[in-house]
């Protein structure tokens, strides 16, 4: 006869080993990587499950990759903390969990007034597979028409409002960190072409206002 699989028991929470911190269902981890002089794996916990004595202790995971860890690997314009959420689910004893993180949405890391060790951010949901990305397309800025990475300076310019990397716009970083105000060079250029216009136009209103001026 088949031997009866023992019965599982799901849990609403785990605390970590070693810890006094508890995770649930939807919490992010670090995960200890088999080597470890690697970095932590980054995890999203879908279920926690115990045998019928509430021991063995196993999570049910879906891995975040790192940029390095895809196909196509990291591109400059991802962040240091930037992660994919994958398409590949996985099962590893809850020893193996050294502590929890938070992975932010794109929008809400970027507005953190600081950045602590266990923040992360995720903008792509990744095909483990394929290498493909969702979205695959994503907003781009300055003249060399990268995505944004917020670990990169970047100043904005007050005509058009898109952003500008000061290398790409022979200029240091400490100089951007002066300026008060910046136009890029299509909107100096716009900006010069008006002024140039309305001084033309204005002439006539503005010998007006001198002659006015005159007679008082």
């Amino acid at each position: 006869m088949t031997k009866p699989k023992p019965l599982r028991r799901s849990l609403d929470s785990y605390t970590i080993k070693g810890t006094d911190k508890s995770i649930k269902p939807g919490d992010c981890v670090l995960m200890r990587a088999p080597n470890r002089s690697k970095l932590p794996y980054i995890a999203k916990v879908e279920s926690i499950e115990s045998d019928s004595r509430g021991r063995n202790v196993r999570v049910r995971v879906r891995w975040y990759y790192r940029p390095e860890e895809s196909i196509g690997g990291r591109r400059a314009f991802h962040g240091s903390k930037e992660v994919f959420l994958s398409d590949h689910y996985d099962v590893q004893s809850a020893e193996t969990i050294e502590g929890a993180c938070v992975v932010h949405n794109f929008k809400n890391y970027v507005r953190l007034a600081s950045v602590g060790n266990d923040d992360y951010f995720c903008r792509f949901e990744y095909d483990s597979r394929t290498g493909a990305f969702k979205p695959d397309r994503v907003a781009v800025y300055c003249t060399c028409e990268m995505p944004y990475n917020p670990d990169d300076l970047m100043i904005q310019c007050e005509g058009c409002d898109d952003w500008f990397h000061p290398s790409c716009i022979d200029m240091t970083a400490e100089e951007a960190k002066k300026l008060e105000h910046f136009f890029c060079q299509n909107c100096s250029s716009n900006e010069e072409k008006k002024t140039q216009s309305t001084q033309h136009g204005s002439k006539n209103s503005e010998a007006k206002v001198d002659n006015k001026r005159r007679r008082r």
